[in-house]
């Protein structure tokens, strides 16, 4: 879907992409990096919509030096900022926007619906837009870039300002472009969590340089580590403790784990293979305890990278003493 070799982009004072160089396949991959890492700077690129400095990109085949226009008859864009007039509807606004990606008349009303439709805007399609929601403004900029029925679409920071819930549903959303219609996404992020949970593939810049490219399952790959959950008892109000006690009496460590991500009230402890389970299982009758759940751990994108920050900064120091830089928000 999208190629770039040895992209570059410098502005006077500063370099927002350095040699980059990354393929991105169909489904949905996420572009991560810290504000200022140069995402936006890309798309605008793949978009031809600005010169790169050096090197060169295709999207869908097409180089983004020369053939910008055709791009963006097979492309949909959602802008990070707001650019949304507040004095039309989202159908009026819709429909304008499907009319200049060379919808006729009658297709592009009936595309709009459709799509005001999928994004949850149906009954709101007719009120202005300045009396929206900013998760209801997200929605209609990712209507417009899903109108005409793109091949890809960008959709640049798409859970800006939004609460908890709103990120969620947007997530929901994204996935949905490519599970329902088979439109590939390549969404930006400056957090991990969220495209740990939507993305088949990450890509991670900083500074304008490719940190890594993989996808979310090598990622999050399986660790030896077993993760439990218990209810609480009249018995034992606290099930998380007295689990970890009666384990701790037959010889086995478990660590409470409600300070990593996703984790919640969970015991963490190294499986040795089938006879760990089988302990858990019988520490857990015996005490009369609900099993919520017993799994392999995956690994978190999050932590993935702050293992390789580790790695990169005691590289760096002569006395091995690890200086860290976040160099991505950990949040979702």
């Amino acid at each position: 879907m999208i190629v770039t070799e040895s992209l570059s982009k410098r502005f006077p004072r500063v370099t927002a992409l350095d040699r980059l160089s990354m393929d991105v396949g169909p489904g949905v991959t996420g572009l991560v990096g810290a504000n200022g890492a140069g995402k936006s700077t890309l798309i605008k690129i793949l978009l031809g919509l600005s010169p790169a400095t050096e090197g060169r990109a295709e999207v869908l085949g097409l180089d983004v030096a020369t053939r910008g226009g055709a791009i963006r008859e097979r492309v949909g864009y959602m802008p990070e900022h707001d650019c949304l007039p507040p004095d039309v509807s989202a159908t009026e606004f819709v429909v304008h926007m499907a009319r200049m990606a060379g919808l006729p008349p009658t297709a592009a009303r009936e595309r709009t619906a459709d799509t005001l439709r999928h994004v949850g805007l149906y009954e709101e399609r007719y009120r202005p837009i300045g009396g929206y929601s900013t998760g209801m403004k997200q929605r209609v900029k990712l209507a417009q870039a899903l109108v005409h029925d793109p091949q890809l679409v960008f959709l640049d920071e798409p859970t800006n300002g939004l609460d908890p819930v709103g990120r969620d549903e947007m997530l929901g959303l994204i996935r949905r472009v490519y599970t329902d219609f088979g439109i590939s996404v390549l969404v930006t992020s400056h957090l991990l969590g969220e495209l740990e949970r939507t993305c088949d593939h990450v890509v991670v810049v900083d500074g304008g340089k490719l940190l890594r490219s993989s996808s979310t399952r090598d990622f999050t790959q399986t660790t030896t580590t077993l993760a439990i959950e218990v209810t609480d008892t009249d018995e034992h109000p606290d099930g998380t403790r007295a689990m970890r006690e009666a384990l701790q009496e037959r010889g086995v460590t478990a660590q409470d784990g409600s300070g990593l991500p996703g984790a919640g009230h969970i015991l963490l402890l190294t499986s040795t293979g089938e006879e760990t389970y089988d302990l858990v299982r019988d520490v857990v009758a015996e005490l009369g305890l609900g099993l919520v759940r017993m799994e392999q751990r995956r690994h978190h994108i999050a932590e993935v990278f702050k293992d390789d920050d580790a790695q990169r900064d005691d590289a760096a120091q002569p006395d091995g003493t690890a200086q860290r830089k976040e160099a991505v928000g950990h949040g979702g």
